[in-house]
């Protein structure tokens, strides 16, 4: 299957999409370096840290789609998580629901070996990343199989894990 952009899967969703994270670091872009270096996102100033990826989320959410992201983190957690806690206050002021769960936690949960989303239950974006972190390519399918292992895995994850809110790090 072609990749659409992700702003046409989710403009596709009718009523959820799920999102699971598993890597502790996910290399490097402007705005890490940024918080590396102590610049803190103003929040205030909306149009400063915005981006695209959150006009999609809010324009599903005010659709009627629940979108979810689960992170399975090891503890004590990364750089990269760190920073990924700090700026996820932008997905839940675009509507998302964010839990982080460690991954001590995860034993006997099986797992998809890879990051994914998963539209309607019914189509899945699977990441497939370099050991740097980088994005080596995206892969989309709606294999029955796939399909039931990632759904399963994100809901005992998504029972098991702690809103955003509650979790420090």
């Amino acid at each position: 299957m072609s990749i659409p952009p992700f702003s046409e899967l989710l403009g596709k969703c009718r009523s959820s999409a799920v999102h699971l994270e598993m890597r502790d670091d996910y290399g490097t872009n402007p705005r890490l370096e940024a918080w590396q270096r102590g610049e803190l996102v103003n929040w205030e100033d909306h149009a400063a840290w915005w981006r695209p990826f959150h006009d999609n989320i809010a324009s599903a959410v005010s659709r009627g789609v629940v979108v979810r992201r689960a992170r399975v983190v090891s503890e004590p957690v990364s750089e990269y998580i760190r920073w990924e806690h700090y700026v996820t206050r932008a997905n839940q002021i675009a509507g998302e629901e964010v839990r982080w769960l460690p991954r001590r936690q995860t034993t006997d949960v099986p797992m998809p070996g890879n990051d994914f989303w998963l539209f309607d239950g019914t189509l899945l974006r699977v990441h497939h990343f370099a050991g740097d972190g980088s994005l080596v390519k995206d892969e989309l399918t709606d294999d029955a199989k796939a399909l039931k292992l990632c759904a399963s895995a994100f809901e005992e994850i998504w029972k098991r894990a702690t809103p955003h809110d509650r979790y420090s790090v």
